[in-house]
C-alpha cells in the first residue's frame, strides 16, 4: 500500500499497473490519448494484460467498468481511452465488459495540470451508477489508462460500492512514478 492508502482506506481493494508513467511509457499513452493514435491501444494493451494476469486472476472480477469521460469530453476526444483499453482486455481476460454501468454526470476539468488536492475535488460527486442492478454484489474490475494520484478511480471506486458493488479492483497501463 502507498502512504496515502495507509491513511486513507479507498473505497478500492486493491490498484495495479503494468508500467511506469514515464520516459517513452508516457509518450506512448500521450500519442494515445491527446493524438488521437488509437492504432496504438492494442499494443499498450497486450503489453499490460500478460503483467496484469496474476493480479486479475487474485481479484477474480465478475466484470470490468471502464472509467467514464463527459460526453463533452467524449465529443472532443472521439473516444474513450478507457473503453478502448477495456475491449482488448475483454477478449484477453474473457471478462465481460459494461460499457455504460457508470457515467460522468458533471463536467471535470482535465486533471493533467492540477495538483492532488485539486483533483480531488475536481471528481467529487462526477460519476453515477446507472443501473445498480448491473453492479450489485459484483466484484468489479475498473479500468483506465493511467494512475496519477488515484483521486479519479477512488471516486469512481466510492460511486460503484455506494451502488452495491462487492468489491472494487482497479487496472491500468500505467502509473505515476513515485506513488500516489
Amino acid at each position: 500500500m502507498c502512504g496515502e492508502c495507509r491513511e486513507s482506506q479507498p473505497a478500492f481493494a486493491a490498484a495495479r499497473a503494468a508500467l511506469v508513467y514515464d520516459g517513452r511509457c508516457r509518450d506512448l499513452i500521450h500519442a494515445y490519448k491527446y493524438q488521437k493514435r488509437t492504432h496504438l491501444r492494442r499494443p499498450l494493451a497486450l503489453l499490460a494484460a500478460d503483467s496484469l494476469r496474476d493480479f486479475l486472476a487474485a481479484c477474480a472480477p465478475d466484470l470490468m467498468v471502464p472509467v467514464p469521460l463527459h460526453v463533452r469530453r467524449l465529443r472532443e476526444r472521439g473516444f474513450n481511452q478507457a473503453v478502448l483499453l477495456g475491449e482488448v482486455w475483454s477478449r484477453e481476460w474473457n471478462l465481460p465488459l459494461d460499457r455504460s454501468a457508470m457515467r460522468r454526470i458533471r463536467w471535470t476539468e482535465p486533471q493533467i495540470s492540477l495538483t492532488a488536492a485539486q483533483r480531488r475535488d475536481n471528481v467529487k460527486g462526477a460519476f453515477d451508477v446507472g443501473h445498480a442492478d448491473s453492479v450489485k454484489g459484483r466484484r468489479v474490475l475498473l479500468v483506465d489508462d493511467v494512475y496519477t494520484t488515484g483521486s479519479t478511480v477512488k471516486e469512481c471506486a466510492a460511486t460503484l460500492r455506494a451502488a452495491g458493488a462487492l468489491e472494487v479492483s482497479v487496472v491500468t497501463v500505467a502509473r505515476a512514478p513515485g506513488g500516489s
